[in-house]
């Protein structure tokens, strides 16, 4: 498999902020940036909007970066989908990240929740009410196209540059892209060598949408969440560490680079200081044909951040949208 340019987008690599926690956020932003982090993934429903801010400030105050140097992402949730929750909910991941644009804005799921105002809960989560003894979604019927359109008018007042979507098939995004005025400018899903995703990898690409992988080293993130086994770890196959020890790199390294060569940009999750330089390193150097094509060979269809299942586990409710 020969390496593949990629179309335009976000920086290769960037650190995703889900799962980070909130007294950390600030100094693992503010330290990736003086590393030389330039991409940033955040969303209202990680809940450290706000000390994401404080850490972008703090790299600017010491002259790290500037504003215009950073690409930051942020995500419409689930329970704004309704066309006039949209702008509101933009406009409060801006204040807690202390921004006045985003250069990306993702519809997160191509799932419409109840709405929950933002003075009730905050982040609201996937349940809307969890008090009750069994709580549950509430879904309602909002057309994607009505939610894109919504987004579209963002980008006309200047509060985004570019507007995309997250977890969606190409069915979806064929749809979307149909009816649109302004197409996604990108698309973020689950990407790595157990989850390949060849097909869509390609429609993205003939169609001009660039491609971010997020969990692109797999099942680390979902263990401590009952989504995923220790056995599940990519990071331990023997042939991503044959690749590591023949190029004199780590094996998160080398499944990083095999991502950034299919010509995604890739979002690992770290609050470790260390691994930031080390995720980062995936950038310098490169992968053969055989090497590519033998990581690409693990694929075994394993999705490990699917509403069809967690959505029934947690929130008794069955959500599919995924085939």
């Amino acid at each position: 498999m020969s390496s593949q340019a990629p179309v335009a987008g976000p920086p290769a690599v960037g650190l995703g902020l889900w799962k980070i926690d909130r007294d950390r956020t600030a100094d693992v932003v503010a330290e990736a940036i003086r590393l030389g982090y330039r991409h940033l993934d955040s969303a209202c429903d990680y809940g450290n909007e706000r000390e994401a801010g404080d850490g972008i400030c703090r790299a600017i105050a010491a002259g790290h970066c500037r504003r215009d140097d950073l690409w930051i992402t942020s995500k419409l949730w689930n329970t704004y989908h309704e066309p006039s929750r949209v702008r509101a909910a933009c406009e409060r991941s801006l204040a807690d990240l202390g921004l006045d644009h985003l250069d990306l804005y993702l519809v997160h799921f191509p799932i419409a929740l109840e709405f929950v105002p933002f003075e009730e809960r905050y982040p609201p989560g996937w349940v809307r009410d969890p008090a009750v003894p069994a709580p549950r979604m509430h879904p309602i019927p909002v057309p994607l196209a009505d939610t894109w359109a919504a987004m579209e008018r963002l980008v006309e007042s200047g509060l985004v540059r570019r507007i995309g979507l997250c977890n969606c098939p190409v069915g979806v995004i064929r749809e979307t892209i149909a009816g649109a005025r302004i197409p996604p400018a990108v698309l973020q899903v689950e990407m790595h060598p157990f989850l390949v995703q060849d097909t869509l990898l390609r429609f993205c690409r003939e169609a001009g949408i660039a491609v971010t992988a997020f969990s692109p080293l797999g099942a680390g993130s979902y263990v401590p969440l009952g989504m995923a086994t220790p056995e599940d770890s990519v990071l331990g196959h023997p042939v991503v560490r044959e690749i590591a020890a023949a190029t004199g790199r780590t094996p998160a390294q080398v499944v990083l680079r095999w991502g950034i060569e299919r010509g995604t940009s890739v979002i690992p999750k770290t609050s470790r200081i260390e691994r930031l330089a080390e995720n980062l390193a995936a950038e310098s150097f490169t992968l053969d044909a055989a090497q590519m094509a033998a990581i690409s060979a693990l694929d075994r269809h394993r999705r490990f951040n699917d509403p069809g299942v967690f959505g029934e586990l947690a929130f008794s409710t069955f959500f599919p949208i995924f085939d």
